[in-house]
């Protein structure tokens, strides 16, 4: 089988989870024996096209985008124009069976290549603008992106989310029957997760953050108003002051940093933490590492793969009662902890109380471990493959 996969990010370049999902995704359906090519951008010293563990990586050059939202509208516009161009000349040279996008960046492009080549069409949705939003989609580029969105769900042959949650939340929101979605969760490595850093790098990084008696909290992730961490900080504050000696690290950049930084100086937490901005993989996986626990205050979250990283890594997780966080982090408390969504008091009080108890702590960390095995790639991909050879017997049966 030959898959063409479309999405806007694909390393090195990265702009946040996606890219990651879609190169493991690639990777491990290569290891099945599925010929994989992704058609992606580039720009820069990046070669046109390449081979990355097995993967053919085809890319078109773009500029980068800009940050005014009618600007970066027209950007994606011009990319996807790229993509097609490309995508066509690839179809001429390959055979392919099944074209697989991902969000509506390259929903575009995705569409017309793929009925100009006759294939089947599906389309992974990681997440909706009006989930994100909160239903407020009116206004541009909000309501661009959430009509660009629906009529990708709509028009595409099949459809994956990465949760139950997503697949209701889908279905709903753009008006299709939820048994056209197929839930297929992401994946993780561990292995993946374990730092380059020496034992006392990881020594000498957390004294950077936090004297020996201290507490080290994480939080991880863009800097947007969904993610929630104006409830972490304002949970933070009271609990600082009764505690003394906790700190904390926001790795992520986003619209929302500047307000969060005045937040912090408001609550007098400003002596208390760090905002790193963007971090690598490398020192992101050093934080989970020498964190005590790690926040994931989200108000939407589609999945939840901070969650399972810091879990990954040995790192206490405390998430949102909320979205697909929900089948990440078990009710039971057995491999990390919830507390209900948008309740800063509520998360205040599990934070004192888990704080204040190393041996509660270590049993959760070491449930976790376990928990998070059953979110392996290689089932992802085998999952994926045989969603691809269903719309490729069907498509041929049609025929």
């Amino acid at each position: 089988m030959r898959v063409l996969l479309v999405s806007w990010e694909y390393p090195p370049v990265i702009e946040g989870g996606l890219g990651r999902h879609v190169r493991k995704l690639s990777e491990q359906l290569v290891e099945n024996g599925v010929e994989m090519h992704v058609l992606t951008r580039g720009g820069g010293s990046l070669p046109a096209s390449e081979e990355r563990h097995g993967v053919s990586v085809h890319r078109v050059p773009e500029p980068p985008f800009p940050a005014d939202a009618n600007a970066f509208v027209r950007w994606v516009e011009a990319m996807n124009g790229d993509l097609e161009e490309l995508g066509a000349e690839l179809g001429e040279r390959f055979d392919f069976d099944i074209l697989h996008s991902h969000d509506w960046l390259v929903a575009a492009a995705a569409r017309r290549l793929a009925r100009g080549l006759g294939r089947p069409w599906l389309v992974t949705v990681h997440a909706t603008e009006y989930g994100r939003h909160q239903g407020w989609v009116q206004h541009h580029p909000q309501s661009y992106i959430h009509a660009a969105e629906r009529a990708m769900v709509q028009d595409a042959d099949a459809v994956i989310t990465c949760s139950r949650f997503m697949r209701v939340h889908a279905a709903s929101v753009f008006g299709v029957a939820p048994e056209q979605i197929t839930v297929i969760p992401n994946g993780i490595d561990p292995r993946e997760l374990e730092p380059v850093r020496a034992r006392r790098d990881l020594n000498a990084l957390r004294a950077r953050f936090a004297a020996p008696s201290d507490r080290l909290v994480l939080m991880v992730g863009r800097l947007v108003h969904e993610k929630g961490f104006h409830l972490a900080l304002e949970a933070l504050a009271p609990v600082t002051r009764r505690l003394g000696n906790v700190r904390f690290v926001v790795a992520g950049t986003g619209i929302a940093e500047a307000e969060l930084k005045r937040q912090a100086r408001r609550l007098g937490l400003s002596r208390r933490g760090s905002f790193l901005g963007w971090v690598g993989d490398d020192m992101l996986h050093a934080l989970y590492r020498v964190a005590d626990l790690c926040i994931v205050p989200s108000i939407y979250e589609p999945f939840g793969l901070v969650a399972l990283e810091a879990m990954a890594s040995g790192c206490l997780c405390i998430v949102a009662d909320t979205g697909g966080l929900r089948e990440v982090v078990p009710a039971d408390g057995s491999a990390g902890l919830r507390f209900p969504s948008s309740d800063a008091g509520a998360l205040g009080a599990i934070l004192e109380h888990v704080l204040a108890d190393d041996e509660a702590r270590a049993r959760t960390v070491a449930e976790a471990r376990a928990h998070v095995l059953r979110f392996g790639w290689s089932e992802v991909a085998r999952r994926t493959a045989a969603l691809y050879r269903s719309l490729v017997g069907a498509a041929s049966f049609t025929t």
